[in-house]
């Protein structure tokens, strides 16, 4: 298992997502987005709004995808 934070993904709190994949933590930041806004936090619109522009196209977003992918090998395991 490993941790990212929202800030770590784009986002704008320290919230912590822990995962087995890359993947994993990704989609909890992607549901956690989902929530804030539907919540109505404000600082987590334009985060949000990239999330939803990666999930649209992903070939545009491979760059950013491969660098948390990157950036979560890289982390110890918790």
């Amino acid at each position: 298992m490993k941790t990212m934070t929202c800030r770590q993904l784009g986002g704008p709190c320290d919230l912590a997502h822990t995962g087995e994949t890359a993947d994993d933590v990704i989609h909890a930041q992607d549901k956690h987005l989902r929530e804030a806004v539907k919540a109505g936090d404000a600082a987590h619109e334009p985060a949000r709004e990239d999330m939803k522009g990666r999930w649209r196209h992903p070939k545009r977003s491979l760059g950013w995808y491969r660098d948390m992918k990157k950036a979560f090998a890289e982390l110890p395991a918790d």
